[in-house]
Parts: structure tokens; C-alpha cells; sequence
């Protein structure tokens, strides 16, 4: 069976992210190490990384992902972003290490009116870069598959595999498939054949093997909005029996799949993590 999850918060300490998984019924969970929005994040010392090893036997939660926080945009033609962001970059590689996770989520970045080739040039670049000088020789970093708002890269699924492909570090590089973000840059993968041909076509320019971890997300737009929204499972324009075929597909039996829906409680005072899981 996969690992179910979801994205879960880290407020009050690091380990309190594996307690909330463990109470909605998580096999895995996803974090940020920090704040989402902000440049700096704390220093993870001694006991932090105790606390959360500690949690982690305790709750039998796995942390299988850390996700870059969003301000990170390492296909940024602007000089002062693009050097924060490598050495932002270069943090979170040293964070997910301290922990001892096996993923680090990032997305591709936004060019913002460079074009596409040169961000994508530029983000392989960085890529390198980061990777041949980081320490963190454990974390595999995953390319998350978005929706193409603006300028931003990875919406396709050759700019993946040019990524991918043109780095000298591409063996420590995969994908992480945001089901959302795929079908508002306008993959249809709702029917049987519509599924099949997404697989085939992701196996054609990426490689399956690349396909590490899942965002399993239902979607407020429609197909080729290019539009990221998301919504509960069942609820949006992808539908339940859609989103099933990537988890009951044998081919990723044992992939992490991860919810990144909205979070709060529904009109029954249930919390939207648990119902969601269970509508998975």
C-alpha cells in the first residue's frame, strides 16, 4: 500500500509536526523547517534534533519531505533574489540533513521575463552549483511539477527532464507530481485512457524511475487554468476516482503520497487532514 500523508505544521517545535500526523492518522508527513515566507529560519541545534528523533519513535510517523519555503527562486534573473536564494537553498539542504530526511521538495522558480530557456538554464546551473558543495550527500532533491502561473518553470514536463538531463547532478535529482498542478497546466488524466497517456508520456520525457513522492490534491480550476488552487479530495475538478488511479496504481505501491488540501475542520468539527486521508 502507499504512504499516506499529508503536510503537516511544525508550530510549537519541530517534533510537534510527527504528534499532529499521528492524531489524523498520517504514515508520513511533510514540512517546512521554518517559516514559509520569510528569508532566515531558525538554527536547529541539539535538542531540536533530539526532540525530533525522539518523536519520530515515539509516533512511528515517518518524515519523509521537507518543502523549501517559497521565497527561494533559483531562476531568478535578479541578481540580490537569485543570491539569497542560493543561500537559502543551500540551508534547507543542510536542514533536511540534520533530521535525516530523504527528500527535499523544491519548485523550479519563475523566471520573470527572462524566458524560459534561460531559467531553466540558470536553475540547472544553480542546481549544481548547491549540489556539488553541499554535504547533504543522503536527501534527494525533488522537482515538484507546477501549474505554469506566470513565468514560473516546471509546468511542463520536458522542462523536468531538461533539468534533469542537463545537470551533472541529475542522479540526485526526481520529481515529486503535484496532481493539482498537473492538471491546471493542463494534463488530463481523468479517464483510463487520459491516465494511461499521462504515465506513458511522463516514462517518454522524464522516466518513471524519476517519480519519487506524490502532492495529492484535488483542484478549484479547470484543466489548463493555469491556476494553482487547491481543493479537498473529491471536491474539485479532478474528482475522486481520478486521483485513485495514481494510489491504487501498483507501480507506486510504496511512493509517499502527501496532502496538501486546506487545512481547519469541517461543518462536523472533524479535522480536514483525517477526512481527507480517508477519502483517499
Amino acid at each position: 500500500m502507499p504512504l499516506l500523508g499529508a503536510h503537516t505544521s511544525i508550530a510549537g517545535g519541530l517534533e510537534k509536526a510527527l504528534e499532529r500526523g499521528r492524531v489524523t492518522g498520517c504514515e508520513v508527513v511533510q514540512i517546512f523547517t521554518g517559516s514559509s515566507r520569510q528569508w532566515r529560519s531558525p538554527r536547529i541545534g541539539p535538542r531540536e534534533i533530539e526532540a525530533f528523533r525522539e518523536a519520530r519513535k515515539r509516533t512511528a510517523v515517518q518524515p519523509i519531505a521537507v518543502h523549501t519555503h517559497y521565497l527561494i527562486n533559483l531562476a531568478s534573473p535578479r541578481s540580490a533574489v537569485f543570491e539569497r536564494s542560493l543561500i537559502a537553498f543551500a540551508n534547507e539542504l543542510e536542514r533536511t540533513a540534520l533530521l535525516g530526511i530523504p527528500y527535499l521538495v523544491m519548485h523550479p522558480g519563475a523566471h520573470l521575463g527572462s524566458g524560459e530557456r534561460t531559467g531553466l538554464k540558470r536553475l540547472t546551473g544553480a542546481l549544481d552549483r548547491m549540489l556539488e558543495r553541499s554535504e547533504n550527500r543522503s536527501s534527494t532533491v525533488l522537482l515538484e511539477t507546477t501549474a505554469g502561473q506566470g513565468t514560473g518553470l516546471g509546468y511542463r514536463l520536458e522542462h523536468l527532464a531538461e533539468i534533469i538531463q542537463g545537470g551533472a547532478h541529475g542522479d540526485r535529482l526526481g520529481v515529486c507530481l503535484d496532481t493539482c498542478h498537473a492538471f491546471a497546466a493542463g494534463y488530463d488524466f481523468r479517464g483510463a485512457s487520459g491516465y494511461s497517456r499521462f504515465m506513458e508520456s511522463f516514462d517518454r520525457v522524464v522516466g518513471l524511475e524519476r517519480l519519487r513522492m506524490f502532492h495529492i490534491n484535488d483542484s478549484k480550476t479547470p484543466l489548463g487554468s493555469r491556476i494553482d488552487r487547491h481543493e479537498h479530495i473529491a471536491e474539485g475538478r479532478i474528482g475522486l476516482r481520478a486521483l485513485a488511479r495514481f494510489i491504487r496504481d501498483p507501480r507506486f505501491a510504496r511512493h509517499p503520497f502527501i496532502l496538501e488540501t486546506p487545512k481547519g475542520k469541517d461543518e462536523d468539527g472533524r479535522d480536514w487532514d483525517e477526512r481527507n486521508l480517508i477519502a483517499s
